[in-house]
């Protein structure tokens, strides 16, 4: 997606013909090794033709090749682990790393303690900076003022599972008095313009380009836990419903959701649940205005928005320090 996403914001990338670990099947894994090695040749003309001061990696397999070329060359690398779970080329990367941030607090068995610094996730300046109005949010979707709406993002691709869901309960969500906004991913735009076609109340589509009015519409969010996801919920401080992706590695989704559901800020519904679960869930979050009330006080407690600025910050620091 970021092959598309990144030259639209007005920027330069480039990629690397390089493919993450198959934990499904080792067939698949074969020709690995090789693609490794080719992607370390682009790395190496790619960073001496740009001759970087400083490089920054955000985890992956991707970055992978990047940042431990830049580490050979003696250039300053920097890492952010978003995730509250490091993910395996972050913690090799980070052996090395100048300089290593972090979302969440309590990095320290995956990092070294001395060059670990707690940043919290950067968001996006649309939705950080946001003074959009819900009213204004909903006349973006074309939906009513004063009646509660229900948004639901399932990532750039979708989700399976909460699709399912919602296709299957979407004509009680709107008897229960609910507006929708539904962010179906490109696999399932299709089915969810058919399911919706004729119905007020419901916007649907397979990508939502301007949060910042989403969230604003919003007076409930049914989310997978991405860091970035968790990160944007948190600044929005709207009442949310995590539903993990099961299948992330080390399952950090379902990690990053209960750091939140242990503060009272979320509910966690288990991706296998969430046909059977999704309704009752929210529809009795809907009538419940204390507990939105609640849960929107401790989300916003936790909402970090300048990460961004700090790790900028710091990073220039370093290289004008070295």
């Amino acid at each position: 997606m970021e092959m598309e996403k990144v030259p639209q914001a007005g920027y330069r990338i480039e990629g690397l013909d390089i493919a993450g670990y198959n934990r499904s099947s080792l067939l698949k894994n074969l020709g690995l090794p090789f693609k490794l090695i080719k992607s370390f040749f682009q790395v190496r003309k790619i960073i001496g033709g740009f001759k970087p001061d400083a490089v920054i990696g955000v985890g992956g397999y991707s970055s992978f090749p990047v940042l431990r070329y830049a580490q050979s060359k003696g250039i300053l690398t920097f890492i952010h682990e978003s995730n509250s779970f490091a993910g395996k080329s972050n913690i090799m990367l980070g052996k090395k790393a100048t300089r290593i941030f972090t979302g969440t607090p309590g990095m320290g068995k995956f990092f070294p303690a001395d060059r670990t610094q707690v940043t919290g996730n950067p968001v996006r300046a649309t939705i950080a900076d946001s003074q959009v109005t819900q009213e204004e949010g909903l006349n973006f979707f074309s939906l009513t003022p004063g009646q509660k709406t229900l948004l639901i993002v399932g990532g750039s691709l979708g989700a399976r599972s909460i699709n399912e869901a919602v296709n299957a309960h979407l004509d009680e969500l709107i008897a229960a008095g609910l507006q929708v906004i539904w962010q179906t991913g490109k696999p399932y735009a299709s089915t969810a313009t058919e399911r919706v076609k004729n119905k007020a109340g419901v916007w649907a589509s397979d990508f939502i380009t301007k949060m910042e009015y989403a969230y604003a519409a919003a007076d409930i969010i049914v989310a997978r836990a991405g860091a970035m996801t968790v990160a944007e919920v948190c600044v929005a401080g709207k009442p949310v419903v995590f539903v993990p992706y099961p299948y992330a590695a080390e399952d950090h989704q379902t990690v990053n959701a209960r750091q939140l559901v242990d503060q009272k800020a979320a509910i966690m519904i288990p991706d296998s649940e969430v046909k059977n679960q999704l309704l009752p869930v929210v529809t009795a979050l809907a009538i419940d205005e204390e507990k939105q009330k609640e849960m929107s006080t401790h989300i916003r407690s936790l909402a970090v928005h300048n990460a961004d600025e700090v790790i900028a910050l710091e990073i220039l620091q370093r290289i004008s320090n070295k």
